[in-house]
């Protein structure tokens, strides 16, 4: 194992907005960064390890969103996220059967109906790919997990050390990817340096620098990511 995964990270225009969406919705709690962005935190009481940062960017939002998050609903109507600021971009109809929404800067994502008494709030992220298994056989290579496929010619890596959700699931789309994602995640390096990444078919972007102390790195689709060394008691 390379790495393990660290956390999810979102581009904004508007941090404290965006931030202050995603905790509402997800039940997190908001936190002021001190340097322009924001991080979402779980609450205590759900005893989960995942945190989400969003990130100010100068640049807006341009193309489709590739990386999404798949939501589980507590209740049966998407009502409360409408209230808190989402849009409706598509209904369930004869082919899908949640809804698609768009968060207040125009990220989509996926509301699903509750399901077996799940826990309500992220279950799944999901990355457009040209090839789903190779790209889950390739970051079950770097973080772990197990590989699970579908008739329909989507591919997930499971059990991946660090992911606190469910699946992480690659989906196949016909187009490739043009634009940088709005919605990237961060992994934390096994060892000192990102030698083994490179080694594996990622491709550096950017050197750390004194301000941002961490690598830039890309998948072998093009999906950007960064790299951190490990904390020094790990």
């Amino acid at each position: 194992m390379i790495a393990s995964f660290k956390d999810l990270c979102l581009d904004a225009a508007d941090a404290q907005r965006l931030g202050a969406f995603w905790a509402g919705i997800l039940d997190g709690e908001l936190v002021d960064t001190g340097d322009g962005d924001t991080r979402i935190d779980p609450r205590a009481a759900t005893g989960t390890a995942e945190s989400i940062w969003v990130n100010t960017v100068p640049e807006p939002r341009t193309g489709k969103t590739r990386v999404h998050l798949d939501l589980r609903l507590a209740e049966p109507e998407p009502t409360a996220l409408l209230a808190a600021g989402a849009r409706l971009v598509h209904e369930p109809d004869a082919e899908i059967d949640w809804w698609v929404l768009a968060d207040p800067e125009g990220n989509q994502f996926c509301a699903f109906a509750p399901h077996n008494g799940a826990r309500p709030g992220v279950f799944e992220v999901v990355v457009d790919s040209a090839d789903p298994a190779a790209q889950a056989a390739w970051w079950a290579g770097v973080v772990g997990g197990r590989v699970e496929t579908t008739a329909a010619g989507a591919a997930s890596v499971v059990g991946a050390d660090g992911f606190p959700w469910e699946r992480w699931v690659f989906d196949p789309v016909p187009e490739r990817k043009q634009v940088k994602n709005r919605v990237h995640w961060d992994v934390t390096l096994a060892g000192q340096d990102v030698t083994a990444l490179i080694t594996a078919g990622a491709t550096l972007l950017h050197e750390p620098t004194e301000r941002a102390r961490w690598w830039v790195m890309a998948d072998p689709e093009g999906n950007e990511f960064c790299a951190f060394l490990p904390r020094p008691n790990q």
